[in-house]
């Protein structure tokens, strides 16, 4: 499989989580989130390296954290902006060479490697590819909580991280979005600006985000779910 850097926007509140600190130092059974997420790719041997965005005052932290599991394959801590876009524009200036790069939620602890590796392989010969699921419930829009409509669920995906891309093609779109002063949810977003086509490789659902407090608690039952399998 073709090799690929992963760039992690880590340097984010929390705040839905309610923590009070960085989501990310909070415990998932054994290990903090971030460091089960971190796993992830340490773990698979196409990952070439990881560059991780974070807050200035959680640097030490953050390296102590990766010092104390054992972490190798994090090769520098650069730091985040105000807003998710630039701290992955922070990651991206940082990286010093072409080839894949993946962004990945620092939060989102559970992908798996095969959806990894296709990701990968997409976006080795079209340029970008994203995760994502197909929506399950029905869909509709509201106007001060009336119902107006029904969307065809059919075409509606809801979409996870890793994203995956071509290095020049992520590149020039986040270039252009910081001199557009365009904000946009995701890289995909930014990509889909120059008309760029992105694929989507479908995931699986436990691909959570640890967002809410809720969150952690399927959190918990997946990894331990998860153990038992390898066992």
């Amino acid at each position: 499989m073709k090799k690929y850097t992963v760039l992690i926007p880590a340097a984010g509140s929390g705040s839905r989580m309610g923590a009070g600190f960085n989501k990310l130092f909070l415990e998932l059974v054994d290990k903090p989130i971030l460091i089960h997420t971190l796993e992830v790719f340490e773990n698979d041997p196409s990952c070439e390296g990881m560059i991780l965005s974070v807050k200035e005052e959680e640097r030490l932290d953050i390296s102590r954290m990766i010092a104390q599991f054992g972490i190798t394959k994090v090769k520098m801590l650069v730091e985040g902006g105000a807003e998710r876009q630039q701290s992955v524009a922070a990651c991206i200036h940082a990286h010093p060479s072409n080839g894949i790069i993946l962004v990945h939620d620092a939060a989102r602890p559970f992908i798996r490697h095969e959806v990894i590796r296709q990701l990968v392989e997409t976006a080795d010969v079209q340029g970008a590819a994203i995760a994502g699921v197909r929506v399950k419930d029905t869909m509709k829009t509201a106007s001060d909580t009336i119902v107006e409509g029904t969307i065809d669920r059919s075409t509606l995906w809801s979409i996870q991280t890793p994203q995956a891309f071509r290095y020049e093609v992520l590149k020039e779109a986040s270039d252009k979005a910081e001199a557009d002063g365009f904000l946009g949810t995701d890289e995909s977003m930014i990509v889909e600006r120059l008309g760029f086509p992105v694929h989507i490789v479908e995931s699986a659902y436990d691909n959570v985000k640890m967002t809410t407090k809720e969150d952690l608690l399927f959190g918990e039952v997946l990894l331990k779910h998860r153990r038992q399998e390898d066992v």
